[in-house]
């Protein structure tokens, strides 16, 4: 029978840079919808795998030059390439010793969620699938940090996870005892897009321990993750300026702007499609920024111009002045001070 040093030295073999294991009795209490134990009742350990976003990948970003690696390799290429194919041979190695194994990985399959009706009393709605960071939790591979990212002692916010749930009966890694996070709210002041409350919390209680992250206003970061801010973005044009400078002043159910007679950009799904929402959102700046276009036709993810500025690349900073991080570089990664578009620049910039 596999044991679990075997597993996590396969995953590895494959190309994981972390595995954690968790005993699936964690999961008691969380809401059902994220409960991998109603789609494998018999299900003993949850598997997480985690996938190093290089920091090279956020070395254009930071000095404004190169924005492609972030969002194609670092992020659509674990998520849909590489994650998948490690899933996949871990998932055979466990079915070749008798085991079932259902995967995870971090892709676009989770749009799914909420979209079906139970099918029998007692059942979730599908499609079931996992909040990821918790998950991680879980595995005991580390901790969520204020900005709501999932921080690992290797690499602080600086991977992304996928996850395999098994009835191996496999031993369970130790939850994560704490101790990155700080609460030093660099990442709530450098978001460009003030997404992260620095008061207002949120907070889920797993495995007898209560998690807590800052509140995120979920417009304000859908906005910004795509299309930077009109400082931190060389890419918008004048109207997608105003109206990214709009959410951010507005937060969460932002009122739209008429962009000229009776043409809205809302929701038309919604009660009142003069909202801003999310989806809504990704569709406005799809057709009104060519790069963001760009980037999900040719490696299906939104153009990430934002590159983390606050809760990845800030908190990443912190902690490697802190000496917290086991992956180390010889040269610290910010060199040269943050840069910001001034009024001028911003007015003259994009398509």
């Amino acid at each position: 029978m596999l044991t679990a040093e075997q597993v996590k030295a396969y995953a590895k073999d494959c190309g994981a840079d972390l595995v954690g294991i968790g005993s699936v009795d964690r999961f008691e209490g969380i809401s059902p919808e994220w409960d991998p134990r109603y789609i494998m009742p018999e299900a003993k350990v949850i598997i997480g795998l985690a996938f190093r976003i290089h920091r090279g990948h956020l070395r254009g970003i930071e000095e404004g030059t190169y924005y492609a690696a972030y969002p194609s390799i670092g992020y659509a290429n674990i998520n849909d390439v590489h994650g998948p194919q490690v899933l996949r041979r871990l998932g055979n190695l466990l079915e070749d010793d008798g085991y079932e194994a259902v995967m995870f990985p971090n892709s676009g399959i989770r749009y799914g969620m909420g979209n079906g009706r139970p099918v029998a009393e007692g059942r979730p709605a599908p499609n079931v699938f996992l909040n990821f960071r918790v998950c991680g939790f879980i595995c005991g591979m580390g901790e969520i940090g204020w900005s709501g990212l999932f921080l690992t002692p290797e690499f602080g916010p600086r991977q992304r996870l996928a996850f395999l749930v098994t009835d191996a009966p496999l031993e369970s890694d130790p939850l994560f005892e704490g101790g990155l996070c700080d609460h030093c709210m660099r990442c709530v002041a450098t978001c460009p897009g003030h997404a992260i409350s620095r008061d207002e919390k949120a907070t889920i209680t797993v495995a007898g321990r209560t998690l807590e992250k800052g509140k995120l206003d979920v417009l304000r970061c859908a906005t910004v993750f795509q299309a930077g801010s009109p400082e931190t973005s060389p890419f918008m044009n004048a109207e997608v300026a105003d109206t990214v400078r709009h959410i951010i002043e507005e937060g969460e159910d932002a009122p739209v702007k008429p962009l000229g007679p009776e043409r809205f950009w809302g929701n038309p799904g919604s009660p009142d499609p003069k909202r801003w929402n999310s989806p809504a959102i990704h569709d406005y700046l799809y057709n009104h920024m060519g790069i963001i276009k760009g980037a999900c036709k040719n490696f299906r993810h939104p153009a990430a111009i934002c590159g983390a500025r606050g809760c990845m690349r800030e908190c990443m900073i912190h902690l490697e002045e802190q000496g917290k991080l086991g992956n180390r570089f010889h040269n610290p990664f910010r060199r040269r001070p943050a840069w910001k578009l001034t009024p001028a620049d911003q007015l003259g910039s994009g398509e």
